[in-house]
C-alpha cells in the first residue's frame, strides 16, 4: 500500500507552507504499510516556539484555503515545543529544534520511504544544524565580549 493522491497534494501543500515560514529539516514519510490510521508523516522544526506556532498556522490556513482540509486534532498548541495536527490522511508534526534532535522521529520512520518534496521544502535540510553552529559561534563571542577578551 502506499501513501493516496490526496495525502500527497496535502504533504506537499503542507511542506511548502512549512518552507516558506522557513521551517528546518522538513521531510515526510509513506508511513501506510506499518500504520493503519494514517498514510504519511511531515515533520519539521523552528528554532523558537513562536516560530513553531507560526509555521502550524500557516499550515492550517495553506490546507484549509487550498484544499479544503481541516485538522481532526490539534495538540501541543500550549506549549509549542511540538505540535501535531492530525488530518487523518496525513499527520503534521513541527517540533522545536531541541525537542526535534531529542525524540527523533526520523529514527522511527527511517524503514519507511521517504516521499519527495517541493524543492523549497527540500533545501531546508541541514538548517538546523547550520543555526545551532551560528547560534554557538555567536554565544561564544558574547561571553567572550563579557569576560573581556579572556577567552582568547
Amino acid at each position: 500500500m502506499t501513501a493516496t493522491d490526496r495525502s500527497l497534494e496535502l504533504i506537499n501543500t503542507a511542506a511548502q507552507a512549512a518552507a516558506d515560514k522557513l521551517a528546518h529539516d522538513i521531510v515526510a514519510y509513506d508511513v501506510s504499510d506499518v500504520l493503519s490510521i494514517t498514510d504519511a508523516f511531515l515533520l519539521a522544526s523552528a528554532p523558537n516556539d513562536r516560530q513553531v506556532k507560526s509555521i502550524v498556522d500557516e499550515i492550517e490556513e495553506r490546507l484549509l484555503k487550498e484544499l479544503g482540509a481541516k485538522p481532526v486534532r490539534r495538540e501541543g498548541d500550549r506549549e509549542a515545543r511540538w505540535v501535531l495536527l492530525d488530518y487523518v490522511d496525513i499527520v503534521v508534526h513541527v517540533q522545536h529544534s531541541e525537542e526535534r534532535v531529542f525524540y527523533a522521529l526520523e529514527r522511527l520512520w527511517k524503514d519507511c520511504p521517504e516521499l519527495d518534496l517541493p524543492p523549497d521544502a527540500k533545501a531546508t535540510r541541514g538548517k538546523a544544524a547550520e543555526h545551532a553552529r551560528l547560534q554557538a559561534a555567536q554565544d561564544a563571542a558574547e561571553l567572550d565580549a563579557e569576560l573581556g577578551g579572556e577567552l582568547r
